[in-house]
């Protein structure tokens, strides 16, 4: 006799345990909590995930790997991927009161994971140095057609705009104001001008 089919592992049960993870992190929510917000019962949830919490919680994560990959496409289709860059940096200050209370989820999971889970803070920082490694791509190209004045190592700016991530997804929380955000934001990005 077979079990009931797993239909739970799909995009929007995904989406829904990212966004208790983003708000609670991994270690405060509780698997009530995720059971609830996906609308499933525990015996579906394991069916579904066999790593239990962690193997759905490494998907979560996963999903902005997802979302970085999509703006990397879309970087390479434009004709000035820096203006895209600021423009990707300058949206964080539009945001609604509660998105820049809970921050990103892969720079809170780096924070969170630091002596907790090293299998879950590697993947985050992998995330994170793609991302980096996009931006500095991204550089490099805007320095030798001319487009981008500063000539600085395309590897510090780089990193300086993931330490600006980093950076200003802790500032959001402080100050979720829209006119704070955006003037520290256009200050920060005048050194990729």
């Amino acid at each position: 006799m077979r079990g009931r089919p797993a239909i739970y592992d799909n995009e929007e049960i995904l989406q829904k345990a990212q966004s208790v993870f983003w708000t609670k992190g991994y270690t405060a929510t509780s698997l009530e909590d995720l059971l609830k917000a996906m609308d499933i019962g525990s015996g579906s949830f394991y069916n579904a995930f066999k790593g239990g919490k962690k193997e759905l919680f490494r998907k979560a994560i996963l999903q902005r790997r997802v979302a970085f990959n999509q703006f990397k496409a879309e970087l390479k289709q434009n004709e000035s991927p820096i203006d895209l860059i600021k423009d990707f940096f300058r949206s964080i200050a539009k945001s609604d009161h509660d998105t820049h209370l809970q921050g990103c989820i892969i720079v809170n999971t780096v924070v969170e994971m630091t002596f907790v889970d090293e299998e879950l803070e590697k993947e985050s920082v992998m995330i994170l140095k793609e991302v980096e490694e996009m931006f500095t791509h991204e550089i490099e190209k805007a320095q030798k057609k001319g487009t981008l004045k500063n000539q600085t190592d395309p590897a510090i700016l780089g990193r300086y705009l993931i330490t600006l991530w980093n950076g200003i997804n802790v500032t959001r929380r402080m100050y979720p104001d829209h006119k704070i955000l955006i003037a520290q934001i256009e200050m920060q990005l005048g050194i990729i001008s």
